[in-house]
Formats: structure tokens, sequence, C-alpha cells
């Protein structure tokens, strides 16, 4: 899970901040590869669509990350661990699985990073995501054996 704070990233770099989208795009591709590197494996990248121009963005982004690489990581290897060139962009009425356990998962990851990073305090209603976390947490990313996702499976950038 990849969440970013755009207010403070637009503030932080100005006129030089990438698009927020782009950039969880670029830092989500570079620790998906890296996750299937770990399983000596291939991966596909499917997104849910959010409107025309948007999407068009989206695909540009994925396509130049996969043809030109980021500046952390060579397009080699991107297409080292990517089965395709392109993104796939599905509607939600086509009800993918991965992408309803993205929705599904989003809200409470959100919750559960901003209280790590105590830019949030603990609401006191509703805690049935507290549920969500302990179930998933386990099947996250991490790339250390002492179980911490932070920084790997969860980002807050």
């Amino acid at each position: 899970m990849l969440f970013i704070d755009k207010k403070n990233h637009i503030e932080n770099y100005g006129s030089l901040a990438w698009h927020p989208y782009n950039y969880c795009l670029a830092v989500m591709l570079e620790r998906y590869c890296f996750f299937l590197k770990s399983l000596r494996a291939k991966g596909d990248v499917i997104a849910e669509c959010r409107a025309k121009n948007e999407d068009f963005e989206l695909k540009n982004a994925y396509s130049r990350i996969y043809s030109d690489g980021t500046r952390f990581k060579s397009r080699t290897f991107f297409q080292q661990y990517l089965t395709s060139k392109e993104i796939k962009i599905k509607p939600k009425k086509n009800n993918v699985a991965g992408l309803q356990l993205a929705d599904i998962l989003a809200h409470p990851f959100k919750k559960y990073t901003l209280l790590q990073k105590g830019l949030l305090l603990m609401p006191e209603e509703d805690l049935f995501w507290i549920k969500i976390i302990d179930t998933a947490k386990p099947k996250l990313y991490c790339r250390n054996t002492d179980g911490c996702v932070d920084g790997y499976g969860v980002v807050l950038i």
C-alpha cells in the first residue's frame, strides 16, 4: 500500500514536483519489481479506470517507466520483471478481484499508516478496520525477516 501526502509533496518540491499519481506509480512499480525479484517471478500491472484523460496520463507514465526506467532503476530492471509494456486499465463494472481487494484494503491501511506516523489519533468508533489490518498485514511484502512492512509493503511519501 502506498500513500502520498499531495499537499506536502507540492509544498516541498514546488514546480519540480512530479504529478502525484505518476510519482506513486513509479514508487509502486519499483517496489513491485523488487517483490517479483525476490520470488524470481514476473508480474502484470492493472489499474481501475478513472476518467479518459487520467487513464491516458497513467498509460503514458507507465510506458515511460517501462521504456526509460526511473531515477533509481533502469528500464532493464522493469522489463525483466513486468510482463507487459502496457498497463491494463479496467472499469469497476468488470469486478476484477484484485482491484476489489485493493478497494477494501485502501482505507483501513491509510488509517493504519497515518496512525503509525503519528498523523492520526486512534479513533474511538468503528474499529473494524483494525481487524482488516490484523488479517491482511502478515500478507504484505517485507524485505526483512523481522516482519516490518513499513517502507516496503506500506509506504507514505
